[in-house]
């Protein structure tokens, strides 16, 4: 096969592909039904000029009989009157009317069996029309039902996505509150070791050293004196003399 063959090989059927894809089998489905219905009408409006055809044969026909039977009673009037040649023609063009309604009647026959041909062409036709009409519904039930079937899949596909997306970024936020809350306790110990400065206090960390330096000297006077008074005989703490003046 030549390159410009194969070319226009591969260009059919990506069309055809892409052709498919647009299509929707039930749009198609009513365009065919549409059509048979447009054929089916035009076989009932065939059915009904042939109808009208016969039916003005019909009358046609009476008309002549109508005219014939005339004919024969002037003839007969004639005769009665002794005018014989006067009788002779209208028994003359009675026998020429009669000729006309043996045409018509052959018409007519050919007339009502193309008729009743036609008629039962469209009985078919209407048959096969509602039995369509009933598959293409069905069809396109199914295709419906299908269709809503893969779009649910394709919904659930994406919640199960984006469910993941949401669970990793659910455990990063997790992990982010954590590293927050870690750094807040560290924060918070080295405050209260006085490593950083808290500056939301009225106290800054050497008057805080001071306090705590005074604190640990009263508990050394009080434990001093709680020694003196268990070596003492009478049980009796010795006079304490103010800090600074001679005992």
């Amino acid at each position: 096969m030549s390159l410009g063959k194969r070319l226009t090989t591969i260009f059919k059927a990506k069309s055809n592909a892409a052709l498919d894809k647009l299509e929707d089998p039930r749009q198609t489905l009513d365009l065919s039904y549409e059509q048979q219905l447009d054929n089916l009408t035009k076989v009932r409006r065939a059915v009904a000029d042939v109808a009208t055809a016969r039916k003005r044969i019909e009358l046609q026909a009476e008309q002549l009989k109508s005219h014939g039977d005339k004919l024969a009673e002037q003839a007969k009037e004639a005769l009665a009157q002794n005018n014989e040649p006067l009788a002779r023609e209208a028994l003359s063009r009675r026998e020429a009317i009669a000729a006309q309604l043996q045409d018509l009647d052959s018409q007519h026959a050919s007339i009502v069996e193309q008729e009743d041909k036609l008629t039962e062409t469209a009985q078919r036709l209407q048959t096969e029309v509602e039995a369509f009409r009933t598959k293409k519904e069905t069809i396109k039930a199914t295709y419906t039902a299908a269709e809503a079937s893969a779009h649910v899949s394709e919904a659930v596909s994406g919640i199960s996505t984006s469910m993941s997306d949401a669970g990793a970024a659910l455990q990063r936020a997790q992990d982010k509150v954590s590293e927050m809350q870690a750094r807040s306790g560290a924060l918070d110990e080295l405050l209260s070791s006085g490593a950083l400065t808290d500056l939301t206090s009225s106290r800054d960390d050497i008057q805080a050293q001071l306090d705590a330096a005074g604190s640990s000297s009263s508990v050394d006077d009080q434990l001093a004196a709680l020694k003196a008074q268990m070596a003492a005989p009478d049980g009796q703490l010795p006079s304490s003399t103010p800090s600074g003046e001679p005992a």
